[in-house]
């Protein structure tokens, strides 16, 4: 067992409010089996406001110990268990957990961020700056750069802060991370290193400018944070729909056949990033799921104006695969082809 050695944390929290919380979560992760893991994230961010550590770190180990199935963002639960794991003391282990991480070179954008801001965190600024630049030429090919995915977005703007701290010159990541940026702040301004100093200023022009800047990011946070769910478009396999339309036929008007259903779900999602609504993505729904769905809104399965209120209550649950797919990955549809070959085939991103 680790001892429990509470660090300082970041903001004044309730503990008892934030503890309450992440139990509650963990029984109900108890009951909904199949989103377990993300209910089961949320209660170790929880106790790590409330500086239970050592709680956190119990939810995390018992999630990479688990039974199958398997995890399905492994290295972020990893990336997370290693943070926090630093935070109290355990930095050779947290250590360990980093550089496994980074030799297995995962797709995940979120974990390279926690990885990277773990090392920034601790002063190691060149292993941090190394992280960011290692996930984006991994994640980012030169084909994407001109219109990089919001999940980069963390990861470019990471690198340039960790840059004007090590007092590096601009290069063409630099000049990404601006072209991303959404404060109304220059990103040179806001990882300006020099801000240290004037926290500590008796101008009070000075102290007014810094609260002015502190304000900017703040909102870049808060946009960052309530960004919306995915537009979840609802995506049935060719079994689950047989089954639906079996035991509802009247769906059978909204599902004429699944490979008109196929078609369907490509050409909404175009239609969408044609008229420029951001970060789409595809929940795959069950008919179990869906009639408990249903009986929760006290209507029947049948009233097809639950079918997107489903979609978008699994896009809040963390259901979402983001649309399109990465280059080269496999089509969402699960034909086991690739997107390009699949149903990407005339898309312009390809």
């Amino acid at each position: 067992m680790r001892p429990d050695t509470p660090a300082t944390p970041a903001e004044p929290v309730d503990p008892v409010n934030h503890i309450a919380e992440a139990e509650r979560l963990e029984r109900i992760a108890g009951l909904y089996p199949e989103d377990a893991e993300q209910l089961l994230l949320q209660a170790a961010a929880h106790y790590e406001l409330a500086d239970a550590r050592q709680r956190a770190a119990a939810l995390y180990d018992g999630l990479l110990a688990g039974p199958p199935p398997a995890l399905e963002q492994p290295h972020l639960v990893k990336a997370l268990m290693a943070a926090n794991l630093w935070e109290y003391g355990h930095e050779a282990e947290a250590r360990a957990i980093i550089t496994g991480i980074r030799t297995a070179a995962p797709r995940d954008p979120a974990a390279y961020v926690i990885v990277a801001e773990a090392l920034e965190s601790h002063d190691e600024l060149e292993a941090a700056h190394e992280t960011f630049t290692e996930a984006l030429t991994l994640l980012l090919p030169e084909a994407d750069r001109a219109n990089p995915p919001y999940e980069t977005h963390p990861l470019i703007v990471g690198r340039h802060r960790v840059r004007r701290m090590l007092g590096a010159d601009h290069d063409d990541w630099d000049a990404l991370a601006d072209q991303v940026n959404r404060s109304t702040v220059s990103l040179d301004e806001l990882h300006d290193p020099k801000r240290t100093w004037a926290l500590g200023s008796d101008n009070p022009a000075e102290l007014m400018a810094e609260i002015l800047l502190l304000r900017a990011e703040l909102g870049s946070y808060r946009q960052a944070l309530s960004r919306p769910f995915p537009v979840a478009v609802l995506h049935w396999t060719a079994s689950e729909l047989a089954e639906l339309v079996s035991a509802y036929p009247t769906l059978t008007a909204e599902y004429p056949s699944h490979a008109e259903h196929l078609a369907t779900i490509e050409s909404s999602l175009r239609e969408l990033a044609a008229s420029g609504t951001p970060n789409l993505g595809i929940v795959t729904g069950t008919v179990p799921s869906y009639e408990a769905f249903a009986a929760s809104e006290s209507s029947s399965p049948t009233d097809t104006s639950l079918l997107p209120q489903y979609a978008t209550t699994l896009a809040a649950r963390g259901r979402a695969i983001p649309w399109p797919p990465e280059r080269g990955a496999e089509c969402w549809c699960g034909s086991g082809r690739t997107y390009g070959e699949c149903h990407g085939v005339g898309a312009t991103s390809d």
